[in-house]
């Protein structure tokens, strides 16, 4: 046969044959050996099988011959035969025997047994039936390659990789997947790239349940990361099947297959809406993949309420907030709430996009406003269930209190494109939050970063710290924009905070990368915060709204940021993101950056704080710049406020410090050596007490590490710490206490922490943790000075303890203030210096020139203010207790009118203020600054409010706000500064508080029934006829230079106040309202100017040697012999307006009514009844009025009694003249009225009634007096 047909080889053949089981070769026939031969033969490389059947002659059963490719021949595929064969021959079961040699193709033979009792003709071996069954058995022995090759469609894209699939697919997989859908993972797989993710969402056809593919580029998995998100959908997981294939680009790709439910308590969605609901869902799993959306229950309102994921934030965003303000609900209960009331919650957020879709428009957007929110309230109103009623309820008012919000914004370089969401709230509007409550807030969300910033105006300025309290960093920021709105009393923005928490740091001890996550949050927050914030013009200063931001309020391009814990080299950072939005402040955004003026190279801020210092230590008689002093410390000399602080006196003699590394102990220390030495560590690019030359420090001395488990206590140290002679040694903490104790004279903090609290508060109330095993009571510490460099080293209550004690102490804000002050002149001189450049008055190019020239009068300009406010403070406490009552009355209505919460203020409740005027004590130094600072922001509110700083002869003041350079060129484009109002308004205040007293403002409201703004007028205007700023400044200078001792200057300045109060009373009572203050200036400003020098002429008797007596005890005191006199008759000065009006009014020469005016004071000896008035108590308002009322009479009768003495006497005459001429035409009448004065005169104790008597019998004297 092999002769014949050269195409079967007789090798072949014998090979075919050889293999044919030995029953079946003596069954067939030798032509039936030879066609099976053949067909065997045939098959060659074919990918097919061959079936050769023959049946059982009795029925008992079927032999079959099966031909396969040897590389198809598997367990799996032969049983799957052999299913085959029984099913098909109706078999009871089957042998089998397999020949696999080195041909092409392997043999099986199968023996399938048949019922007992079948009959041989019903058993089908028909040609057809196995021509059928071969094929059966062909497509079993085919792999799950060979069916992915033919299931790819020629010209489809994946048929080039078909190939590399249908071997690079793993076994698993192909049991579990079909060619077919395979063709649809393979198109799938090649579209990923590395470390994206891809979802597929799927009916899996058994009643309900789902399939969810999840494709992963380039990294795995494991279960414990996916579960949890895919529960958070609130789903129920079946089961999960894992796979993973290698592309032909070497690229490893995940698979993982999940067969999931919803929960019972969600609803199947219709099928019209499947298909939507698939991709939302695919959609949020992606999203929360990539980082975009958090793992909670909120995303279960994807399914149950409709929403999108970035529907959900929303939700998220507000519940997060709540959260932050103290909500007493937890996260949890939030969650549970908003997911049982699906529909409610999605009204909720219909109604948020109603109010805030920019392109809706406006008829359109107000009308679904109010549908949406008669919505939402008629759910609410609906519920059962208190709490659910509050939670929703918050939600709803959440909404409406939402100014601004960056949802929509589509620009690609905003923060909204990476994710955030910030909303600008207006606080005021919800119930929910603690007290105070700022004007503005921007809160702003992303799964990465967290933070809030407050600010209490529109004009408002504050550091952004970078919190580690994530659970209530709201709660931080409000502490301390508490104290900000305090500091910033004396600049031109109110106060503000932020703060932002970094909520996925990088695992493990790696700083770099740690910073490196921090400062990618910050941009975050500072962008979120731009996001919503206005633009202006540089050309037209107009101001132009955020893209895609819909506005509920009015304009608001004011943002300013500064450094704060965390974020203390970040300035630069805001700046440049500020830059990338093109906002208009420039590098004037984040002030101390590159280009500005550097804090810690100026010593700014501990150059304040020293001001406070001095003055504390001038009211002991101790001058910190000449005289050796003792000092213990918070901080190193690395830090601003520390180490600058350290250096600004060459006698201060530092005795111990502590920072959170190390104990510094020199309890001798030579002031003059270890001042060296610590200038050399400050100029270190970076320091530590450990790097401080140990030989230098002082017997008994030494540096210990804060880790130590104990440290020596030698002599010297328990000497200079004031310990007990027991005292060996001390744990780190103790030894940290013993130095807050130590009786030394100055503790000085320049560090971070709260360190001293009052008895009556636990370290719970304090909120520093860190800090509870170190911190001690205000009424343990010895020290006889504090000084607050550092923000928050005393609580509230600590600092009044330690007040009461008998120590000397302000409040950080106060002491600290240099710092904002610094900042703000910054920010205020770069607006005016860019408007400059844009003007092309200033070359762009000599912009940074221009503001480094300017830095050391900036500074002089800062400390100028940080010196006024504590001489302010020095003369405030020397009068404190004789004004308790009038500053308990002003506490009052500020609390009426302005809100001010006294409890959070730390100010004295009624029944504290009745213990103090029992015990005749005023409030202390920290209340007295607390008031301060709330009195100047009410009187701030008000003059903005008014038309005064748009006025000239308020707003002339303008320019001496800048450095020279810049008001002496360009003093036009001054007066168009973007802030000129807000400028002017702070100088005002300032101006009139730091010189006129905290009380002025509030006395002249009270006692002659104006406006607060009345109260500025007649400042304004007493100061220009007085010239009272001149000579507040004078007294000052020579108290510096002249070392007059702080009681004098003091002495004088309250004087001085007497002349400020009783001017500005005359000019309310006796001239038009509101007060034309220009034109009054004008009248009596020259007049008075060209008067003050005769006064030495006119005054007489008792009056002159009053005068002449203070004038030389000032002198005395070193103070110049003009301004010693100057002061002196002060009071007398400011009759002189009576004298000019008098003047006026008869047509006289004012020397004359002058003349005439002081000889009758004298011969009515009228200084001494003043003097009793100003004696009398004034325990309450009705005595105060009652005392000015009586010194209103005598001033009136003085004035009426001189124009009677013009009307009698001739011009040539001199005062007496006219008196003795008065006296002898109404004898009777005066001598009636002098009998009684006499009689007065005569008695040492003069109260009310006596003196109300003398006021009387003076005015009865007056012609109309006499006539009544």
């Amino acid at each position: 046969m092999a002769e014949q047909d050269p195409g079967h080889p007789g090798q072949l053949l014998i090979d075919v044959i050889q293999t044919v089981p030995r029953s079946e070769l003596f069954a067939l026939s030798a032509e039936q050996l030879r066609d099976m031969a053949e067909a065997v033969i045939d098959l060659g490389s074919r990918r097919r099988s061959l079936l050769f059947v023959r049946g059982d002659q009795l029925g008992h059963f079927v032999s079959c011959l099966v031909y396969l490719p040897r590389d198809r021949y598997t367990t799996a595929v032969r049983l799957e035969m052999q299913d085959i064969l029984v099913r098909e021959f109706g078999g009871t079961s089957i042998d089998y025997s397999a020949r696999v040699s080195e041909s092409p193709w392997a043999l099986v033979h199968f023996t399938v047994k048949m019922p007992p009792q079948t009959d041989p003709q019903t058993i089908d071996v028909s040609e057809p039936n196995e021509r059928r069954i071969q094929q059966l058995l062909t497509e079993a022995a085919r792999t799950w390659g060979d069916r992915l090759l033919g299931a790819v469609a020629p010209g489809s894209p994946v048929a080039p990789l078909a190939e590399h699939y249908s071997s690079a697919f793993s076994e698993v997989y192909k049991q579990a997947v079909t060619p077919v859908e395979a063709i649809d993972d393979i198109a799938i797989i090649e579209a990923l790239a590395e470390n994206t993710v891809k979802l597929v969402f799927e009916d899996a056809g058994d009643g309900g349940n789902a399939r969810l593919k999840w494709y992963l580029g380039g990294r795995s998995a494991s279960l414990s990361e996916l579960l949890p998100m895919l529960q958070s959908m609130g789903v129920i997981v079946l089961d999960e099947r894992p796979f993973t294939v290698t592309r032909p680009d070497g690229l490893a790709v995940w698979m993982y297959h999940f067969r999931i439910s919803s929960h019972p308590t969600i609803a199947p969605a219709a099928p019209e809406d499947v298909d939507d609901v698939a991709q939302r869902f695919a959609d949020t799993l992606t999203a929360i993949w990539h980082g975009r959306v958090e793992i909670d229950r909120f995303n279960e309102l994807v399914l149950r309420a409709g929403l999108t994921w970035q529907q959900v934030t929303i939700i998220r965003a507000y519940a997060k907030y709540l959260r932050q303000a103290g909500f007493p609900y937890s996260q949890s209960h939030i969650e549970t709430v908003v997911n049982g009331n699906a529909l409610t919650t999605r009204a909720l957020v219909q109604l948020f996009e109603a109010v805030f879709d920019p392109d809706l428009a406006e008829a359109d957007r107000s009308q679904r406003a109010q549908l949406a929110a008669a919505a939402v309230a008629a759910d609410i109103d609906a519920l059962v269930s208190l709490d659910t009623d509050r939670v929703l309820r918050a939600f709803a008012s959440l909404v409406q209190a939402t100014l601004r919000t960056n949802y929509f914004v589509t620009d690609e370089n905003s923060a909204r494109s990476n994710g955030v969401l910030a909303v600008k709230l207006n606080p005021g509007l919800i119930d929910e939050l603690p007290l105070p409550r700022p004007k503005f807030e921007i809160f702003v969300y992303s799964p990465r970063v967290e933070g809030v910033h407050l600010r209490f105006g529109s004009v408002a300025r504050g550091g952004l710290r970078w919190s580690d309290r994530r659970e209530d960093f709201r709660t931080e920021v409000l502490g301390l924009v508490k104290a900000q709105a305090v500091k910033n009393a004396v600049i031109v923005p109110v106060g503000a905070k932020g703060g932002f928490v970094v909520k996925n740091p990088p695992l493990g001890n790696d700083r770099e990368a740690v910073r490196a996550e921090g400062v990618a949050c910050y941009r975050l927050f500072i962008s979120g915060l731009l996001d919503v914030t206005d633009n202006v013009d540089p050309a037209s200063k107009a101001v132009t709204p955020p893209q895609r931001v819909v506005r509920r309020d009015g304009d608001d391009a004011y943002l300013v940021v500064a450094a704060d814990k965390g974020t203390a080299t970040f300035s630069d950072i805001a700046n440049d993101v500020a830059k990338s939005y093109g906002f208009w402040l420039g590098d004037a955004f984040a002030s101390g950056g590159s280009v500005g003026y550097d804090h810690k190279a100026m010593g700014i801020t501990a150059k304040g704080a020293w001001e406070s210092v001095k003055r504390h230590f001038r009211e002991m008689g101790v001058d910190t710049q000449t005289q050796d002093f003792t000092v213990v410390g918070i901080g190193d000399m690395s830090g601003d406020v520390f180490g600058n602080g350290m250096l600004l006196s060459e006698h201060i003699r530092l005795v111990a410090a502590f920072n959170h590394m190390h104990i510094f102990l020199d309890p001798t220390p030579d002031a003059a050596t270890s001042f060296t030495e610590r200038r050399r560590l400050f100029d270190l690019p970076r320091s530590t007490w450990d790097d401080y030359d140990t030989s230098l420090i002082s017997a008994g001395g030494g540096i210990y590490s804060r880790e130590q488990k104990s440290i020596p206590i030698t002599p010297q140290v328990r000497d200079v710490l004031g310990l007990g002679a027991d005292v060996t040694d001390l744990t780190p903490p103790a030894l940290v206490k013993a130095i807050l104790q130590a009786p030394v004279d100055l503790l000085w903090n320049g560090g971070i922490g709260t360190y001293i609290k009052a008895e009556s508060q636990s370290d719970a109330d304090v909120g520093d943790r860190a800090n509870d095993p170190v911190r001690v009571n205000g009424n343990q510490v010895r020290a006889k000075v504090i000084g607050e460099g550092g923000n928050l080293g005393v609580t509230s209550l600590g600092r009044i303890e330690f007040d009461l004690a008998g120590g000397r102490i302000n409040t950080d804000a106060l002491d600290n203030s240099a710092g904002v002050d610094c900042s703000d002149h910054e920010v205020n001189i770069k607006i005016l210096v860019d408007s400059l450049v844009t003007l092309g008055e200033v070359p762009e190019g000599e912009r940074t020139g221009l503001l480094e020239s300017m830095t050391d009068e900036v500074g002089t300009l800062v400390l100028a203010d940080n010196a006024a406010q504590n001489d302010l403070m020095g003369t405030s406490r020397a009068n404190a207790a004789s004004l308790l009552n009038v500053h308990a009355r002003q506490i009052k209505e500020l609390e009426e009118t302005r809100g001010l919460n006294r409890e959070l203020e730390a100010l004295p409740s009624d029944k504290e203020i009745r213990r103090r005027t029992e015990l005749g004590l005023g409030l202390t130094s920290p209340e007295l600054a607390t008031l301060m600072a709330h009195v100047k922001l009410a009187l701030k509110d008000d003059v903005l409010a008014s038309e005064l700083p748009d006025q000239d002869v308020f707003a002339s003041r303008l320019p001496s706000y800048f450095p020279a350079p810049l008001r002496e060129n360009f003093a036009g484009e001054i007066r168009n500064h973007q802030l000129r109002r807000e400028i002017v308004t702070t100088m005002l205040v300032n101006d009139l508080v730091d010189t006129g007293g905290i009380s002025y403002a509030y006395r002249v409201t009270e006692d002659v029934g104006v406006a607060p703004v009345d109260a500025v007028r007649t400042y304004v205007a007493t100061d220009a006829i007085f010239r009272v700023g001149d000579v507040w400044r004078r007294i000052r200078e020579a108290s510096l230079e002249n070392d007059v001792p702080v009681h004098i200057s003091d002495r004088m300045t309250l004087d001085l106040r007497r002349l400020v109060d009783r001017a500005g009373r005359w000019l309310l009572n006796n001239r038009p309202q509101p007060l034309a203050v220009g034109a009054e200036i004008n009248r009596f400003a020259t007049k008075v100017a060209a008067l003050t020098p005769r006064m030495r002429d006119w005054l007489r008797g008792d009056d002159k040697a009053i005068v002449t007596k203070e004038a030389a005890e000032f002198a005395s005191h070193g103070v110049p012999e003009d301004l010693a006199y100057m002061v002196s008759s002060g009071l007398y000065q400011y009759s002189l307006l009576d004298i000019i009006d008098v003047a006026d009014i008869v047509d006289r020469d004012e020397t004359e009514v002058a003349d005439t005016y002081f000889a009758l004071m004298d011969h009515l000896g009228t200084d001494g009844l003043l003097t009793s008035v100003s004696g009398l108590p004034r325990d309450d308002r009705w005595h105060a009025l009652a005392r000015l009322a009586i010194r209103d009479d005598i001033y009136s009768s003085l004035r009426t009694l001189t124009l009677d003495l013009l009307a009698v006497g001739e011009p040539d005459e001199s005062g007496e003249e006219k008196i003795a001429e008065w006296h002898h035409t109404n004898g009777s009448r005066l001598a009636r009225a002098r009998r009684t004065l006499d009689e007065i005169y005569r008695d040492d104790e003069r109260d009310l009634a006596t003196l109300s008597v003398a006021a009387r019998q003076i005015r009865n004297m007056t012609r109309s007096g006499s006539s009544a």
